[in-house]
């Protein structure tokens, strides 16, 4: 990193002929790069090169007052460098232009038997053992001396050192005996403080301020996230979603789970998530006024955690996303995800015209995040037609005019239903200007799995068409029906398994969709952002298809 600014600072005064300006501009970065290297190399961490750096991003978004409002996140200081310029000075364990990510402080802490968490005071890491090791570095195990279990447990020694279990009194169970009789939570769990720390599968949770989980979080911004963040394995519900949940470590990866935790009796609707192809029987609850009488709204947003590269969206975050499901057309077997699509009207859906497949059946399923299991709220709708645009054009290189709309299944001219999770985006009014930063979301493909069971979010940036026509780009392969966004390095972007899905960007809380996933060279790839389809250049088709139904 610094011997490439040292190079483009040699060659900005011996090619370009830079102005003083020019030389003070760069000179200044060089020199944060050092002191950013300094501060690493305290840490004992390795520089870090990886693809799900977003500090581009707000190198880009930088603020005209560049320190007011202060863009330093976790309590980090704000410095002028210059008029076009700030630095974060960032107390540990934050790093990153704004202070939004964290120091690898677990690189050289040996926890056994046991997980690193990152704390506020020094050495900022601390070895939460599983029991029954013992700290600073959970390697020793001491087998009930003294004994883990709670609430009256008894605790019996196994066949090894490391080996026990708690035989626990009437009406308590957990694996040290710490849930009681009145452990459940009410509705959704938002508010459960429980003490279950086990999901319906059997794994332990982790700790919510383990590095494994902050590791994998691109942008912890949005709130000072270890000072709110409880340091237990206890399940919850931080991003509301349908009932408490937490991370798990399943074959060394990142992924999270709901929790064996009961609903409280008499709470209101005790309905469990059901599996996808089950038919529920509770009506959704419905928005008193006209349905869809305004568009691109939502519920405000809360923290929602990063898993791979894109977030996991909580319920009604992106209540326009839609799941695209096909089966072999005549066939009884269950319906699969296969694109994603956008609610533009009670029954109109927007997709891309390489989803359109005339030899399937089609459904499209509505307010749902996770694929696995569906809240009540979800609703399920047969399509009943699909229409591709007239000038949709496939070639080797690139797809052109790739916009479709099905028509759903309803009578009198309602279809959806309008809910908290179930609401239409806007269509454009006006073009959104270059950099501007927008979002991405779906089921698309991630680093460990092509199609992801839980509805993911990224943000990208809207980028110059001139940019993306370069020779070492995309060439002429663009055209005006098409837009890209992303980043030129690489990292976030959009996948075969979001074909069809939004691309959305917002002006003044108002949310429309401006561009359809089409296609791109390989997902993530350097100089490859993804390509959209431009929903400004297709309003009169789309309103013709409208208007004619």
């Amino acid at each position: 990193m610094i011997s490439r600014l040292v190079f483009l600072l040699c060659f900005t005064v011996l090619v370009q002929k830079a102005t003083p300006s020019d030389i003070l501009d760069v000179l200044g970065d060089v020199i944060n790069a050092l002191a950013d290297a300094v501060v690493s190399t305290l840490f004992d961490e390795d520089t870090d090169t990886s693809d799900k750096d977003l500090d581009w991003l707000y190198e880009l978004l930088e603020p005209e007052d560049q320190c007011n409002p202060n863009p330093c996140h976790n309590d980090g200081v704000c410095e002028v460098v210059d008029d076009d310029d700030f630095r974060c000075s960032c107390p540990p364990p934050y790093k990153g232009k704004t202070c939004q990510k964290v120091r690898n402080i677990c690189k050289k802490a040996n926890c056994v038997r046991g997980e690193c968490t990152v704390t506020l005071t020094p050495p900022y890491y601390e070895c939460k053992c599983k029991e029954p090791y013992q700290p600073p570095n959970c390697k020793v195990a001491s087998s009930c001396n003294p004994s883990p279990c709670l609430n009256g447990g008894t605790c019996r020694k196994g066949v090894t050192l490391s080996s026990f279990w708690c035989d626990c009194p009437a009406n308590y169970t957990g694996n040290l005996c710490q849930v009681g009789p009145d452990d459940c939570y009410e509705e959704n769990g938002e508010n459960y403080r429980g003490n279950v720390s086990e999901t319906v599968e059997g794994l332990e949770c982790l700790p919510w301020n383990a590095y494994f989980i902050l590791s994998e979080a691109v942008d912890l911004s949005e709130y000072n996230i270890l000072k709110e963040l409880e340091h237990n394995n206890l399940c919850r519900n931080p991003d509301g979603d349908a009932r408490p949940w937490c991370f798990v470590r399943l074959e060394n990866e990142l992924t999270w789970e709901y929790c064996k935790v009961r609903k409280c009796s008499g709470s209101g609707n005790e309905t469990e998530p059901t599996e996808p192809n089950e038919e529920t029987t509770e009506e959704p609850t419905l928005i008193p006024d006209e349905d869809f009488a305004t568009c691109g709204q939502l519920q405000t947003k809360r923290v929602a955690a990063r898993i791979y590269r894109g977030m996991k969206a909580e319920p009604g975050a992106y209540p326009w996303q839609v799941s695209l499901q096909v089966r072999p057309k005549g066939t009884d077997i269950d319906f699969g995800h296969y694109c994603g699509g956008i609610l533009i009207r009670s029954c109109w859906v927007l997709t891309a015209a390489h989803c359109i497949n005339n030899d399937t059946d089609k459904q499209v399923v509505l307010g749902v995040t996770s694929l696995k299991k569906f809240s009540p709220d979800v609703q399920v709708i047969d399509v009943v037609e699909a229409i591709t645009h007239e000038d949709y054009r496939e070639t080797p290189g690139a797809l052109y005019n790739d916009v479709a709309l099905l028509r759903l299944k309803g009578s009198e001219g309602r279809c959806a239903n309008e809910t908290e999770t179930v609401r239409t985006a806007c269509l454009p009014t006006e073009t959104f200007p270059d950099k501007t930063e927008c979002t991405i979301s779906g089921w698309g493909a991630t680093e460990k799995a092509y199609i992801s069971n839980h509805l993911l979010y990224a943000p990208v940036l809207l980028l110059s068409q001139k940019r993306c026509m370069e020779e070492k780009v995309y060439g002429n392969r663009l055209d005006g029906s098409m837009l890209c966004a992303g980043n030129m390095k690489g990292g976030v972007d959009s996948c075969q398994g979001d074909s069809g899905g939004p691309l959305v960007c917002e002006k003044d809380g108002t949310h429309y969709v401006y561009g359809v996933v089409s296609w791109g060279d390989s997902c993530g790839k350097r100089n490859k952002p993804g390509i959209y389809a431009r929903v400004t250049t297709f309003l009169d088709w789309i309103d013709s298809k409208l208007s004619a139904s």
